[in-house]
């Protein structure tokens, strides 16, 4: 069993590392970043995310990945990821294997530019979710996530204007934007 859960681990590394990842540097963007927590349970690859609550001050009520602004605390990007996915849902930062990072996005919406990062935790974990910033925990089989059913390419927003952008619909959640986006690249990098 430690063999192949190394041998999954490497796999993820190795792709991750293997690429030029895209470095977004904006004037007026605030850097930040988020950590996409992937577990191994059966044979099977999860992906953590969060619905986040009403009570915040960006992105209410949507489906993301554990993360937020950069702290003059953190000693880089890596640490915010890390210190945010322990403040939002209990993972301790000794807990988290860094795997890799992907693309940096922009949101223009709230203004920052997002590193995401991914790290590798051990199953059963024992989550300890914010009830201030995390409505409901996700724990999505990437199985799942690359049914062609559950990945649409074009989004609309209320209006019923649509974007070429996609989203994901996994169980009763809309998947949508930049954590759309940094997920679809995640599931083409590894997993297909």
């Amino acid at each position: 069993m430690l063999i192949k859960e190394k041998a999954w681990r490497q796999k993820i590394k190795q792709s991750l590392a293997s690429r030029q990842r895209e470095i977004v540097v904006r004037q007026g963007l605030r850097p930040s970043a988020v950590l996409i927590p992937i577990y191994e349970k059966d044979g099977e690859y999860y992906i953590v995310l969060t619905k986040r609550t009403q009570n915040l001050m960006y992105h209410k009520g949507q489906v993301s990945f554990p993360g937020g602004a950069y702290d003059k605390g953190d000693c880089d990007l890596a640490a915010t990821a890390l210190r945010e996915a322990f403040e939002e849902i209990g993972v301790r930062p000794d807990d988290v294997e860094l795997l890799g990072s992907l693309d940096d996005q922009a949101t223009y919406t709230s203004m920052f530019i997002i590193t995401p990062f991914v790290g590798a935790i051990p199953y059963p974990y024992k989550f300890r979710v914010s009830s201030r910033e995390v409505e409901e925990l996700i724990e999505a089989p990437v199985s799942a996530l690359l049914d062609p059913s559950c990945y649409y390419s074009e989004t609309q927003d209320e209006a019923g204007r649509s974007y070429g952008w996609g989203h994901f619909v996994y169980s009763n959640h809309k998947i949508t934007g930049i954590t759309a986006r940094i997920l679809r690249q995640l599931l083409d990098l590894v997993f297909v």
